[in-house]
């Protein structure tokens, strides 16, 4: 079993920068693809960005390409998405998923472990 915590969501203006923090717990998830998912109000969970493993491969959303990064430091069990330029848009909950089964560019059906998800606001 895996356990997933996010942190470091928050509320912050447009053109600003967050990162956000995935520590996974209960089991070591070196050997795991990591992504980062967001859901807004009455919408369906979507996309974020991906990484695998060992950090050699990476995927993102056509909406966070060149502002996001995904990355991951194995040795700490985390996972880190850096957001920068933020618009008004990126306003949603932000879940970290994990599986050992999936490579960069599955969808958020094939992830078997979740966690609770940190908000994001961007105010205009």
């Amino acid at each position: 079993q895996v356990q997933l915590v996010e942190s470091g969501g928050g509320l912050v203006q447009a053109g600003d920068s967050l990162r956000l923090s995935c520590a996974a717990s209960g089991s070591t998830v070196s050997s795991y693809t990591m992504a980062w998912f967001r859901q807004a109000p009455g919408k369906e969970r979507q996309f974020v960005a991906a990484i695998s493993w060992n950090g050699g491969s990476t995927d993102y959303a056509d909406s966070v390409k060149g502002r996001f990064t995904i990355s991951r430091d194995n040795a700490k069990n985390t996972v880190y998405l850096q957001m920068n330029s933020l618009k008004p848009e990126d306003t949603a909950a932000y879940y970290c998923a994990a599986d050992l089964f999936v490579t960069v560019d599955a969808g958020v059906t094939d992830y078997d472990y979740w966690g609770q998800g940190t908000q994001v606001t961007v105010s205009s």
